[in-house]
């Protein structure tokens, strides 16, 4: 699925829009037992409640493709015949008629998810949408539908005791301490079966929701959709990434080459957003290796880099730019300083030898602070400027020495 199509589905979660008829669900405490079911028609809820509901449902098509939502693909055996595709068919099928199958779900939910001590809440929906036709204006022409999309959507919202505190009694006129007890938190985990894409069903894949990109919970993926590889969250993928420059570059990965790939995807990442181009932004191996040459790195390496890669994501992955680096930080750590610098003037920062010693230098021309404070940088005798010198190794033993080559700060 791409971002339009996302969007195209989220604007079905109103009230006024929805074809949603009925809530089903349940509560499952933190031993694991299910201490109430839901089967609610919304035609007999307030308003309110109605909009609460659809909205912790339309949340689990929140966030960014490839990291927050992640394409979950069935291989053909598992849609031709296996039990986790046939039961996700059922439920969409039946539009969630079928309580034997509900409860099905449910037992595989609370039998893999591990929650911790947390109680959740497990919502179920059915919707049909009836997907106008997209005129050459790109105007939707509702009236020459050509397809109904049928589909069902699941939403997992953890349930925490409220805060104890002071709430007002209209009755008597006072306040009193009191909790409202039990409160349903934002949707944490959930997923659409199934994929909407080119504006259609597709069998073969699912969209996995997680609010927290470092918190897939594989245990639940694995037990709905029985995945040949495990998917790697965007923490993973970053963590993994590194690894394969460190491994494969090992002397080759210097301050440069580093700079260039974080200058580059950002570049690429701020492109894809300001063409708002729908389809998720990804780069095979051979694109980040042409990255890596421009950056200095020799074509032996290169090779090494591309291999691993495979190794790590598969031969015909697409590493996601948004994953592998943060584009609104640049960050230089030593043991002794961390320096943060803006993303877009990475390239002011230069390494240098001085009497032997590795550094960074930063320009420091203009405003500069210290602790809050400004402070001005005392021009050398060669020179109207100075730089902030930061360096890259050991402290020096010699405190003197130190101070030696420290600008005069005034």
């Amino acid at each position: 699925m791409n971002q339009k199509e996302v969007n195209e589905l989220r604007r079905r979660f109103r009230p006024e829009k929805s074809a949603i008829s009925k809530i089903y669900g349940c509560y499952v405490n933190n031993s694991r037992e299910i201490v109430s079911y839901l089967d609610t028609p919304l035609g007999l809820l307030p308003e309110e409640e109605v909009e609460m509901y659809l909205g912790r449902l339309k949340k689990s098509l929140s966030g960014a493709l490839g990291k927050n939502l992640i394409d979950v693909v069935f291989s053909t055996r598992q849609v031709m015949d296996s039990e986790e595709h046939r039961l996700l068919s059922t439920l969409r099928e039946s539009q969630l008629q079928n309580g034997e199958a509900r409860e099905a779900f449910y037992r595989k939910v609370i039998d893999s998810l591990d929650m911790g001590d947390q109680g959740y809440l497990i919502l179920l929906a059915h919707d049909s949408y009836d997907v106008p036709r997209r005129g050459k204006d790109g105007e939707n022409r509702r009236e020459e539908s050509e397809e109904v999309f049928s589909y069902i959507v699941c939403a997992i919202c953890p349930v925490k005791e409220a805060a104890y505190a002071l709430r007002y009694f209209h009755d008597a006129n006072e306040f009193h301490g009191s909790s409202p007890g039990q409160v349903v938190t934002t949707t944490a985990l959930g997923f659409l079966f199934p994929a909407f894409d080119n504006r259609a069903a597709n069998i073969y894949n699912a969209l996995y929701y997680a609010q927290k990109p470092g918190e897939l919970h594989q245990e639940l993926i694995d037990a709905l959709f029985c995945t040949d590889a495990p998917l790697m969250s965007a923490a993973e993928q970053r963590e993994a990434f590194h690894n394969v420059l460190q491994e494969t570059l090992e002397g080759e990965c210097g301050y440069e080459v580093l700079q260039t790939v974080h200058e580059q995807l950002r570049e690429r990442i701020e492109g894809h957003r300001e063409a708002r181009d729908p389809e998720p932004l990804g780069l095979t191996p051979r694109e980040m290796c042409d990255i890596l040459e421009s950056g200095g790195v020799p074509a032996e390496r290169l090779e090494a880099f591309e291999r691993s890669c495979e190794d790590h994501f598969g031969g015909s992955a697409l590493l996601s730019p948004i994953n592998l680096i943060d584009a609104k930080k640049f960050e230089i750590v030593t043991p002794e300083a961390k320096i943060l610098v803006d993303p877009s003037c990475s390239y002011m920062v230069e390494t240098r030898v001085i009497d032997g010693r590795k550094y960074f230098l930063i320009p420091a021309d203009h405003d500069v602070e210290v602790n809050g404070v400004p402070v001005r940088a005392a021009a050398s005798v060669s020179e109207k400027s100075t730089e902030a010198v930061v360096e890259a190794g050991d402290s020096a033993d010699d405190p003197a020495e130190a101070d030696s080559d420290t600008p005069p700060w005034e």
